[in-house]
């Protein structure tokens, strides 16, 4: 029975790391002593260590230690005997490539097929997916596969901008990228506006948090749906 929470952003304007998220994670990591943190991402090149540390800052709050995958000789156990699992954010394409590098893409799908609680921000996010197809990140290196996790039917587009007509920006929009990524790829794609997250019950995906978001699927106009939309239903 899987147990995510796929959350657009690990952070919202003004506030600090994860802490609009507190109550959700209480309840989610309820059952968990330590978690396991995939710091691979490594937002602004920081690392392993400084983001480990940045994670656990949160964690000790609410009375739960965080190991880093990192610090482990064999990250495949480290995943298997894992009693929750946080990936946070930074670049998709080094996360992605660091997870097939170290051959633990599968492993860690079985896991989350499996139950294991699961938080995913960002990049964290943009991996539960179909593909990392629909991710904002530059290349900065090149993973073997776009293939990720596979937990969910569908592809995620955290940080969801709408077009704003008043800024004089000629670059395309989030919602042209995803009308590109169309032509080419028939999975949907939800775009998670910031402060939005996905709770993932098994086969039930529900919409959480205080703000609608876009679900665009091939050859059709996007539509807005809001909180506490079963997302399974419209597959």
């Amino acid at each position: 029975m899987k147990n995510l929470i796929i959350a657009s952003t690990s952070t919202l304007y003004g506030g600090s790391y994860l802490d609009y998220l507190t109550n959700v994670l209480i309840e989610h990591f309820k059952e968990a002593t330590t978690i396991l943190f995939i710091p691979y991402a490594r937002p602004s090149g920081i690392t392993y260590d400084e983001y480990t540390k940045k994670a656990s800052t949160f964690f000790n709050k609410i009375g739960k230690k965080v190991v880093g995958i990192h610090e482990f000789e064999d990250p495949k156990k480290a995943i298997e005997n894992a009693e929750g699992i946080f990936t946070g954010g930074g670049n998709t394409f080094l996360l992605v490539s660091t997870l097939y590098k170290n051959s633990i893409v599968e492993t860690l799908a079985q896991q989350l097929q499996k139950g294991t609680p699961y938080l995913g921000t960002s990049a964290g996010s943009n991996i539960t997916g179909l593909t990392m197809g629909t991710t904002n990140d530059m290349p900065i290196v090149y993973p073997p596969s776009f293939k990720t996790l596979s937990v969910i039917p569908f592809n995620i587009n955290p940080h969801y901008i709408d077009t704003d007509t008043a800024l004089n920006h000629m670059g395309e929009t989030r919602e042209t990228r995803i009308a590109e990524f169309h032509k080419f790829n028939p999975q949907p794609v939800i775009g998670l506006r910031e402060g939005s997250w996905l709770q993932v019950k098994d086969t039930t995906i529900i919409l959480k948090g205080e703000l609608p978001a876009r679900w665009f699927t091939a050859n059709a106009n996007p539509i807005e749906i809001f909180p506490e939309t079963k997302i399974n239903e419209l597959l």
